[in-house]
C-alpha cells in the first residue's frame, strides 16, 4: 500500500554555473540552525574541493540536509558547468523537485535551459528563485518573461507553468514572495519548499529498493552508495541483491554493513532507513552508479538514464623527458594507471583505456574542463606525467560517414567586439544562427560549432574581448563532419640544446616572439620555451653565453633588458599544445616540448607526413 512520508522533503537546487547556488545553500543551512550562532562558517561551505573553492566552481554534486519546521529537507547542490552535466542527470532522480535559480541581471543562460530540461523530463515540480535581486542592474521583472518562455519553449505541462517565483538575495540571507514587501530572512522559501515540493510516496511493507545515484570515496572505508529509498527500507545488516536495468544479467548477494542519512554537512550513522530517506551505504566494494539495492526476494531495478557520452579525449603518457622523475612523487606506469582507475570509482562521465603500451592510457571526458581538473588534482597529489593536446572522439553513422560531437555556443560580448568573434568562430567551422542586443552595450550570438573548434579558443576569446566577454556551450549531438580546421596560426620557439637559459640567450630569442621562461631555468633539447611570430618552428639556443674578448668585459650582459615571460595556466598550456607536442606536468612545473625530442628524427617524421 503506497504512503505519504510528509515529514521528509527531497529537492535539487539547479541552476547555470555562477548564479549562485551554493552561496543559498549556505544561507539554508545557516538559518535552519544547523551552525552554532558564533561558529566561523567559510563561504560556499558546499564547495569542499580546493580546485571547487579556487575557481569558485561546484564540480560534484553534494547533499545536506535541514530541519525546518520538524520536515527534514534534503538539499542536494549541483553543479552548473556541462562538462559536469552527468552529474545533474543523475541527482535529478533521487529528489521529487527542484529550486531552479536564476541570475536576477544575467537571466536565463545555456545551462539554464540545459538543467531545467533535465527536470522537466523528470515531471519535477519547479520553484523558481530568481537570486541577486540586490544587485544594482537587477531586472527581476524582466526575467520572469524570460523564465516563463524558456518554460514554454521546453513544453512545459500546465502544473509546471504554474510554478511559484521567490525573489532572493543568497548574499544577504533574504527571500521574498512579494518585490514590493522585503522579508529580513529565507522562511518564505523554506515554506514554499514545504509547500510545493511533494512529499516522497513510496509502499513501506514492500521489498527494499534503493537506486544508487552518486558515489563517494572514502580511503577508510573505499565507495560508499548514495541513493534514496524507493520502497521498504534498509537496515544494517541486511541481505541485499545488486541489480542494474542496463545489466539484465547482473545479479550480486551482498550484505550491508553501514548506513548513514545526512544532517547539516554531516553523515550520522543510522540503523534503518525508511522509503523516502536519501541515505549513503558503505561496505559494498564495487557499487556502481544506476545499481538498485533489492530485497532478494523481488529483484526488481528502477529504470536508469544511461550517462552521456565523453566527447573528447587525451592521451595520458608517462613523463619520459630528460628532466623525468625530479619533481613528483608518482612517476611510473603502475602509479599512473592506479589513480586513473580511482578515478573511474567516483566519475561516471570519465574513461580510461589502456593503450598497445603500457606507458600511455587513453583519457576520455566530457570537454577540456573536465579534464583540466583531473589533471589540476593528479599534480597536486603529487604525481608527474605528459598529456597530448586533447582531440574530438568521432563515430560512423549507418553510411559509414564520419559524425563529429557538435556545441551550441551562446557569446554575449560588447558590441565592438561581436565581429572579430564571428569571424574568429567561422574560421573554426561555427555557424552563427542567432544574434540579439542585450541591455547595457552586449550583444547575444548563438553558433553551432564542432567541439574540436573550441579547442584552444577560449584564451584567444578572451584577449579579443579584453576579457569582457562571456562564453557558454552545451553538448548538441553528432552532426556531419565539418572539414579540416587549422588551429594554430604561430610556431614554437624551440630549445636546441639541454642546459640552463642565459639571459644573453633569452636576448637574443626574444626577438624572434614570445617567449614561456625566464633565465636560470632548466631546459632540453626539443623542448619549446616560446611562441613563434611566424607560422614555423624554429630552433634556438638559449643556453648561448657570450665569448669574452680582451676588450669586452661580461658586465656589459647586465645591461640587456629581457621582456618578462608569459607565464601559461594548465588551462593556456593546454590550449597552446598542438598535435605533434605535449605537455610535461610535474608538482612544480609544466614544460611544454616537442613528441620527438631529436631534431633530425622529427624533420623524418614531418617529411613522411606531408609525403
Amino acid at each position: 500500500m503506497k504512503q505519504t512520508r510528509n515529514d521528509v522533503r527531497n529537492v535539487a537546487i539547479i541552476a547555470h554555473v555562477d548564479h549562485g547556488k551554493t552561496t543559498l545553500v549556505d544561507e539554508l543551512l545557516k538559518q535552519s540552525g544547523v551552525f552554532r550562532e558564533n561558529q566561523e562558517v567559510a563561504e560556499r561551505v558546499m564547495d569542499s574541493g580546493d580546485i571547487e573553492r579556487e575557481r569558485g566552481i561546484t564540480i560534484l554534486s553534494k547533499n545536506t540536509a535541514v530541519m525546518y519546521k520538524g520536515t527534514k529537507i534534503n538539499i542536494i547542490d549541483t553543479p552548473g558547468h556541462a562538462d559536469f552535466g552527468g552529474e545533474v542527470e543523475r541527482v535529478l532522480k533521487m529528489v521529487n523537485g527542484v529550486i531552479l535559480v536564476v541570475d536576477a541581471f544575467e537571466g536565463v543562460m545555456p545551462q539554464t535551459r540545459f538543467v531545467l530540461k533535465k527536470a522537466l523530463e523528470l515531471n519535477h515540480p519547479v520553484i523558481v528563485c530568481i537570486n541577486k535581486i540586490d544587485r544594482p542592474e537587477a531586472r527581476p521583472e524582466e526575467i520572469i518573461d524570460e523564465v516563463l518562455e524558456l518554460f514554454i519553449d521546453l513544453e512545459a505541462n500546465e502544473k509546471q507553468l504554474d510554478c511559484p517565483f521567490v525573489f532572493a538575495s543568497a548574499k544577504e540571507g533574504t527571500a521574498t514572495l512579494d518585490l514590493d514587501n522585503e522579508n529580513g530572512n529565507m522562511s518564505p522559501l523554506f515554506e514554499t519548499i514545504l509547500n510545493y515540493i511533494p512529499a516522497p510516496v513510496g509502499d513501506p511493507d514492500a521489498g527494499t529498493q534503493v537506486l544508487i545515484s552518486t558515489i563517494d570515496y572514502n580511503e577508510y572505508v573505499g565507495r560508499i552508495g548514495v541513493g534514496k529509498v524507493d520502497n521498504g527500507s534498509v537496515c544494517v545488516g541486511q541481505e541485499v541483491v545488486i541489480v542494474n536495468h542496463h545489466e539484465p544479467d547482473k545479479q550480486q548477494k551482498v550484505k550491508i554493513s553501514k548506513l548513514y542519512e545526512f544532517d547539516g554537512l554531516n553523515k550520522v550513522e543510522v540503523k534503518e532507513a525508511k522509503f523516502g530517506s536519501i541515505t549513503a551505504i558503505s561496505g559494498i566494494s564495487d557499487i556502481r552508479i544506476g545499481d538498485t539495492l533489492c530485497s532478494p526476494e523481488q529483484p526488481k531495478p528502477i529504470p536508469f538514464q544511461k550517462i552521456s557520452e565523453p566527447t573528447i579525449a587525451m592521451q595520458f603518457n608517462v613523463n619520459d623527458s630528460p628532466l623525468a622523475g625530479q619533481e613528483g612523487k608518482y612517476v611510473t606506469s603502475r602509479h599512473l594507471r592506479d589513480r586513473l582507475m580511482r578515478e573511474l570509482n567516483t566519475d561516471v562521465s570519465l574513461r580510461v583505456e589502456e593503450t598497445d603500451t603500457t606507458e600511455s592510457f587513453k583519457v576520455s571526458g566530457r570537454g577540456e574542463l573536465h579534464l583540466s581538473v583531473l589533471i589540476e588534482n593528479m599534480r597536486r597529489e603529487g604525481y608527474e606525467f605528459s598529456v597530448s593536446k586533447a582531440e574530438v572522439l568521432y563515430h560512423l553513422d549507418e553510411n559509414g560517414k564520419k559524425q563529429e560531437p557538435m556545441e551550441q555556443v551562446y557569446v554575449d560580448v560588447p558590441e565592438e567586439f561581436s565581429g572579430t568573434v564571428i569571424e574568429k568562430l567561422s574560421i573554426r567551422k561555427g555557424e552563427l544562427l542567432n544574434m540579439k542586443p542585450l541591455t547595457g552595450g552586449y550583444t547575444r550570438l548563438e553558433f553551432s560549432i564542432p567541439a574540436r573548434g573550441l579547442i584552444g579558443y577560449r584564451g584567444e576569446f578572451l584577449t579579443d574581448t579584453k576579457g569582457n566577454g562571456i562564453m557558454n556551450s552545451v553538448f548538441a549531438g553528432y552532426g556531419p563532419y565539418k572539414g579540416d580546421i587549422q588551429y594554430r596560426k604561430q610556431g614554437s620557439l624551440i630549445a636546441f640544446e639541454a642546459g640552463e637559459a642565459i639571459t644573453y640567450g633569452l636576448y637574443n630569442a626574444q626577438e624572434r616572439g614570445t617567449l614561456f621562461i625566464g633565465p636560470g631555468e632548466k631546459v632540453y633539447a626539443g623542448m619549446v620555451i616560446g611562441q613563434n611570430g611566424r607560422g614555423e618552428d624554429i630552433e634556438l639556443n638559449v643556453c648561448k653565453t657570450k665569448h669574452l674578448t680582451n676588450t669586452r668585459s661580461s658586465s656589459a650582459d647586465e645591461a640587456l633588458r629581457l621582456t618578462p615571460p608569459r607565464i601559461l595556466s594548465l588551462e593556456q598550456a593546454l590550449e597552446f599544445i598542438d598535435t605533434d607536442e605535449l605537455l610535461e606536468i610535474t608538482p612544480d612545473s609544466l614544460r611544454i616540448r616537442k613528441k620527438i625530442l631529436d631534431p633530425t628524427l622529427r624533420k623524418r617524421s614531418a617529411m613522411k607526413k606531408q609525403g
